[in-house]
């Protein structure tokens, strides 16, 4: 089937978000940040967020689970912003690129509670066709469900579309479903990969 749509993933491709641009502040050599990141504030407990926690439910869950990372636990959601560093503007011209011969869509893993900050700060975010939150469906991806909302919603079918996310567990199950799927690394490598694939 033709190429018709190409679903984008946000953190990681469309935008640079990382809990390193914060933490970098907060501890003096980054093997100790490390260690933090992969045991107290990580992407295990962030994704419960993403899947519609509430962000002062998931702080205080964790502060009680380790009480010795109390206040740095604390920061993660109190200086959020300072995560979201900016857009990846060569991604972001590539969106635009697309959306001349595609329709164009988001799909993330997202707290409810943050998304709005990111739509207030970057304004290719109106421009996209249709997106889905993880956080307002009480799914994340790799979850295939999530995926389908998606598709119903906007009445795509799996073999038009090609989905781009950083996350391989995601990717492998876009193609499970039918899509085809890259894998980001960066803006040259997915413009190497949709050349590949006849998109651009």
């Amino acid at each position: 089937m033709k190429i018709e749509n190409i679903i984008f993933d946000f953190g990681g491709v469309l935008v640079d978000w990382n809990p390193r641009h914060l933490y970098r502040n907060y501890f003096a050599n980054e093997a100790d940040m490390e260690h933090f990141l992969n045991t107290v504030c990580n992407d295990e407990w962030n994704i419960e967020q993403d899947r519609g926690r509430s962000l002062a439910d998931g702080t205080r869950i964790l502060q009680e689970k380790i009480p010795e990372y109390h206040d740095l636990i604390a920061l993660y959601y109190g200086q959020w912003e300072t995560m979201l560093k900016c857009e990846i503007p060569e991604t972001v011209a590539l969106m635009y690129e697309l959306k001349e011969r595609y329709g164009v869509y988001g799909l993330t893993n997202w707290s409810g509670e943050t998304i709005t900050i990111a739509y207030a700060r970057y304004a290719f975010f109106k421009d996209l066709d249709g997106i889905v939150v993880s956080s307002e469906e009480k799914l994340i991806k790799p979850d295939k469900r999530l995926y389908q909302i998606l598709l119903n919603r906007y009445a795509l079918k799996a073999e038009s579309c090609v989905f781009i996310d950083d996350n391989l567990r995601n990717v492998k199950a876009a193609e499970e479903l039918g899509m085809a799927a890259i894998h980001f690394i960066n803006p040259q490598q997915l413009k190497a990969d949709l050349s590949t694939l006849g998109v651009l």
